[in-house]
């Protein structure tokens, strides 16, 4: 631009002749000529030559472009290689480089345009990412459930061990627990925690679950159409953030429980992060946000997967692919089991039979060794090979408790032993334990002898009867005993 500007300052305000420029300069005077014609260098355009070969299978190209949009999964969509080798068995004589640069150029031309939106207060968009965790030394993947709120820029993020039902419910109740309060209307993607059925653009058969939580929060749903995350693009970035951003390095924890905790504290942090363009932060526009949230109901709701089951032979409950166990006495019989993001409660009726914690592996056992004691003690003799009981680690009193009540009690001494472990059914182990040793120091080893340390005990006081508030007694009277009876069951007379 430099040495345009100057030719023609010297051509046209110093006079010199155009000769003499271009002895000087060593230009053609077909560019000096366009110089003097244009005040700036003009763009230059590539001359757009005629394509014999690839011309006549443009509309071919387009034409499969065009369908792949209908395919959801980027993965199976065609190359410019793949197309190149369809119009080869067409007819297509010319190369692959002109098949490449016409893929390129339809690309271009069919990009979409989005329209900017505008975000009311009190809406909210959700979705779940995933990242790498070093937990207990070792990476994991893990689950994160993001909700951002797009008027104030607010969000929420929750780590679960995997996207399923009770996680996406206990997410959404941690969310609102944060917020304050509860969005007017959220914007999902179509995961099939939400939607079991997809009817149209818009309808959607929604699952037991989500209709669950929808009833108890009474928020109003909108469900984006398929392939189309950009109706939900605030949430979309807000997951890419919160990978480069809060598991950036891989986080080292030892639990779940650890990680959400650090989660928690970078969110209410970012709250105080004022955006482009905004003159608040967004903890000064969450405020805005909850005026038009609906108010969080008064009861909280029950986060977790139900299902109707039947306990089998094993007293074992399944449920998402892991077997819990069950106390024997309800084997056979018909139970709900409620499945939470940390513990597995089993119930029959409006009691609690049985809880146990979460398991995340597939194919696993979970027993609860007290649940089957009741069994042991008819069949004794499985004791030392029962599996529910293999990795029960007792105090070592309980091993002495039974070498004692072998030695003093013989075949029968296994059989005590665990009418005592049994107390376990009412009673912590602690407690149980205190009461074992307390058994083994004055050398009563039964059941019964234990139990009664399991109780508090008070020193013994002689009591009197007394009519004092009890005027309605004071008229009873009570004839003195015939002792005549009692002494002919003696075989004499009583005197």
């Amino acid at each position: 631009m430099e040495k345009w500007s100057k030719i023609r300052h010297r051509i046209i305000v110093e006079g010199v002749s155009k000769r003499t420029v271009l002895r000087e300069t060593g230009l053609h005077w077909r560019t000096l000529e366009r110089i003097l014609a244009h005040p700036a260098p003009p763009e230059f355009g590539r001359k757009s030559w005629p394509k014999p070969k690839i011309g006549a299978y443009l509309e071919r190209i387009r034409s499969i472009l065009e369908s792949d949009r209908e395919i959801p999964s980027k993965k199976q969509r065609h190359t410019a290689k793949r197309i190149f080798e369809l119009l080869r068995e067409e007819g297509y004589e010319g190369g692959y480089t002109a098949v490449k640069d016409a893929v390129r150029a339809i690309k271009e031309q069919v990009k979409e345009v989005f329209v900017p939106l505008s975000h009311r207060p009190g809406e909210a968009q959700m979705d779940f990412g995933q990242a790498l965790v070093n937990r207990d030394g070792v990476l994991r993947k893990v689950m994160f459930f993001v909700m951002s709120l797009p008027y104030s820029d607010g969000m929420f993020v929750c780590a679960y061990e995997r996207e399923c039902t009770e996680t996406f419910q206990d997410g959404h109740a941690r969310a609102f627990s944060f917020f304050g309060g509860v969005p007017c209307r959220i914007s999902y993607d179509n995961a099939r925690t939400s939607v079991s059925k997809i009817l149209g653009a818009h309808a959607r058969k929604l699952t037991n679950g989500f209709l669950e939580l929808k009833s108890h929060y009474l928020f109003d749903h909108h469900f984006c159409r398929v392939a189309r995350g950009n109706e939900k693009g605030v949430v979309e970035g807000m997951v890419k953030f919160t990978r480069l951003n809060f598991f950036v390095p891989v986080p080292k924890v030892n639990s779940l429980e650890e990680l959400n905790a650090y989660l928690l504290e970078r969110c209410q942090g970012d709250l105080g992060r004022k955006l482009r363009g905004k003159n608040k932060t967004k903890g000064e526009l969450l405020c805005e946000d909850r005026e038009a949230f609906l108010p969080l109901p008064a009861t909280a709701f029950d986060a977790c997967k139900k299902a109707s089951t039947t306990v089998n032979s094993l007293s074992l409950v399944r449920f998402d692919t892991n077997d819990y166990s069950v106390p024997v006495q309800y084997a056979h019989r018909p139970v709900v089991v409620k499945g939470y993001v940390d513990c597995v409660r089993i119930c029959k009726g409006d009691e609690v039979i049985a809880e146990h914690p979460r398991l995340w592996t597939k194919e696993d056992v979970s027993f609860n060794p007290v649940h089957y004691l009741a069994l042991l003690e008819r069949k004794p003799g499985a004791f030392d090979h029962a599996r529910p009981l293999e990795h029960w680690d007792l105090p070592e009193c309980f091993s002495v408790l039974r070498r004692r009540l072998e030695i003093e009690q013989g075949g029968r001494g296994d059989r005590e032993f665990i009418a005592v472990l049994r107390l376990l059914e009412k009673h912590p182990l602690a407690r149980l334990t205190r009461a074992v040793e307390q058994g083994l120091h004055i050398h009563a080893h039964t059941r019964d002898a234990i139990a009664q340390f399991l109780y508090p005990q008070e020193p013994w006081q002689p009591q009197t009867f007394r009519l004092d508030g009890r005027e309605h007694l004071k008229g009873v009277r009570i004839d003195a005993p015939d002792l005549d009876a009692y002494g002919a069951l003696l075989g004499g007379s009583v005197s």
